[in-house]
């Protein structure tokens, strides 16, 4: 998706400032509401390899009306977790280069949070939908626009954890890098795991396919050493 160019137009740079936070929730598996948060002394990028994130809380856009700070963005601990709890997520060497790169080019909010908006604010789900909308239209084709495919930024999220999950990552593996269980996680990407048979075909007839089975031998029967009298009566 051409975000770093079109989208807001390159001065305001409303797509560019937005890169790292869907490149994140694709190759991270973050949630958009986690990852809107992310600041840059939770990050530990090495110059080679990978790194990891801390994410503390998620930011979800509800409303000045339903918080307590009278602000849009409501702030909640993880998902599911106990307030105080972080989750450490792995990040590959190309999200951990776009990150860079991000900092670089923008810098930091006052409170070190990686995304926001042109007056240093939280960056709004109506923001970064409006975005995702947008580049859809840009870089997809007409048909790809109307499917389902990428539709919503959390969209980026599924394809992330049914891409680890088709890639043969353990299933646990995956659930506590997505912060989910591992039934949670197979009942809502069983259905994403294309050529499941295949590949379970190839796993099983790979070790069956060493184990030689030889027919037994054929041995006549041996006549039955009986009596005369009883040989000649069954003759």
């Amino acid at each position: 998706m051409q975000l770093d160019h079109y989208i807001g137009g390159y001065r305001r740079a409303r797509g560019r400032r937005l890169v790292g936070l869907f490149v994140g929730t694709y190759f991270g598996g973050s949630r958009p509401a986690e990852a809107v948060d992310l600041a840059a002394p939770d990050l530990s990028q090495p110059d080679s390899g990978w790194g990891s994130a801390l994410l503390h809380r998620t930011r979800p856009s509800v409303g000045k009306q339903w918080t307590d700070t009278g602000e849009s963005h409501d702030d909640r601990g993880l998902k599911d977790l106990p307030t105080e709890d972080v989750r450490r997520v792995p990040i590959p060497p190309h999200l951990a280069a776009v990150l860079r790169e991000h900092i670089e080019t923008f810098g930091t909010a006052e409170d070190g949070r990686l995304f926001f908006s042109e007056n240093g604010g939280m960056v709004s789900s109506a923001t970064y939908y409006r975005a995702c909308r947008e580049a859809r239209e840009l870089a997809l084709s007409p048909a790809a626009v109307a499917s389902p495919l990428a539709r919503r930024p959390y969209d980026l999220r599924h394809s992330a954890l049914s891409t680890w999950l088709n890639a043969g990552v353990d299933a646990t593996e995956v659930a506590e890098r997505a912060d989910n269980s591992v039934e949670v996680l197979l009942s809502r990407y069983a259905k994403c795991l294309d050529g499941r048979q295949e590949m379970a075909n190839r796993r099983i007839g790979g070790p069956a396919a060493r184990v030689r089975v030889r027919a037994p031998e054929y041995v006549a029967p041996r006549p039955l050493d009986l009596p005369g009298g009883l040989r000649r009566s069954l003759d």
